[in-house]
């Protein structure tokens, strides 16, 4: 493979990974989240993150697979965590519109994207807090799916590409 083709292939893996992510942040913000917070929400995010882990299940499958599997690992990050924030986003919407106290200001799906990715990179800047048990709960339940998500799922993610590396015929540089 010549340098300019390697590139070419680096660069479409990114444009991949970076397009998952700009297609489920897209449609996070074109969803209709016009119902309420309750069963539904909670059934949804319940699916949700089904989907989530099965996203994972066949990812590793394909990373396995792959002949780059580092970099089908980075296209499988730039679409399962951006799908994982955006179903706590969703939800925490949805209870801030159908529960106007259950933060400490009212959440704008934009406000509700940012507390989840404050939530997920354990900084919680404190401008936005869960002020009733619900949302405390919720933001209890995203802390614990976010040390499973970036210690086990990111574990076997790169446990699949360690075994599709040494699947393959001959030990090339993966870029």
């Amino acid at each position: 493979m010549g340098g300019g083709s390697g590139r070419v292939v680096v660069l479409g893996h990114l444009l991949r990974a970076v397009g998952s992510g700009v297609l489920v942040t897209c449609l996070y913000y074109a969803a209709p989240l016009d119902y309420g917070f309750g069963a539904a929400a909670v059934a949804a995010l319940a699916g949700g993150l089904l989907l989530f882990g099965g996203l994972v299940v066949w990812q590793v499958g394909a990373i396995t697979r792959s002949a780059r599997p580092r970099l089908r690992a980075l296209e499988a990050m730039g679409t399962a965590v951006p799908l994982f924030l955006v179903l706590f986003s969703a939800t925490y919407f949805l209870l801030s519109r159908d529960r106007p106290g259950s933060f400490s200001e009212p959440l704008s799906r934009t406000d509700a994207l940012y507390f989840t990715v404050t939530v997920f990179a354990t900084v919680g800047f404190g401008d936005i807090a869960p002020a009733d048990g619900t949302a405390r709960v919720l933001a209890t339940l995203q802390m614990v799916a976010d040390l499973i998500v970036v210690g086990l799922v990111a574990k076997v993610l790169f446990g699949a590409v360690e075994t599709g590396l040494s699947r393959r015929p001959e030990k090339r540089s993966d870029p």
